[in-house]
């Protein structure tokens, strides 16, 4: 069952788009395990430009669901995001069962195989393959947020991970589409 928590950001959210998104959103629940209780979060933006975004998160027990769309008319907006979120619990759902398959063997997949056939033939187009054609090693040099970013830029990589010298912890400093930074900070 999935509960809402929305915001709006320049905007009012009014009961028909609480009503509109909420309707949208609760199609997912198909996906989801009997009992599976969730909330979605649903941030809604009005830029100057008129431009909306909308940001959905959706924090589970195993998996954290998380989109964004930026576009002219936020209802498209909401119907863009909700098929972004399908593919994420699509893609999700293949790798869960991959794995499956490939700890239980042949006759334990093939019992569940019937009712995820439907979905898997009817978005093969999305599913892709992740596969590892690049393994690093490198030891983490102890530096400060600054440093962890100037070396990011100077590598031209969109993450770096580094030892926070002062906590000793490992963290990412990341580049948002914005063009500002994120930190992640381990515990």
């Amino acid at each position: 069952m999935l509960d809402f928590n929305i915001r709006g950001e320049n905007i009012e959210v009014t009961p028909a788009i609480r009503e509109y998104v909420e309707k949208k959103v609760h199609k997912l629940e198909r996906y989801f395990s009997e009992g599976a209780n969730a909330t979605a979060h649903v941030n809604l933006k009005v830029y100057n430009d008129k431009q909306t975004k909308v940001e959905i998160t959706i924090p589970m027990k195993n998996l954290t669901l998380r989109a964004e769309e930026r576009h002219d008319d936020m209802y498209a907006a909401v119907d863009l995001i909700v098929d972004k979120l399908e593919r994420q619990i699509r893609k999700y759902k293949t790798r869960v069962n991959r794995k499956f398959r490939e700890r239980e063997g042949v006759a334990a997949f093939l019992q569940t195989v019937e009712r995820e056939r439907n979905l898997e033939e009817e978005h093969a187009s999305d599913e892709s393959d992740f596969q590892v054609v690049r393994t690093k090693q490198f030891d983490l040099k102890p530096m400060d947020q600054e440093e962890a970013i100037l070396q990011m830029n100077m590598l031209g990589h969109n993450f770096y991970i580094f030892t926070d010298a002062e906590s000793d912890g490992t963290n990412i400093v990341y580049k948002r589409r914005d063009g500002k930074y994120g930190l992640i900070e381990t515990n």
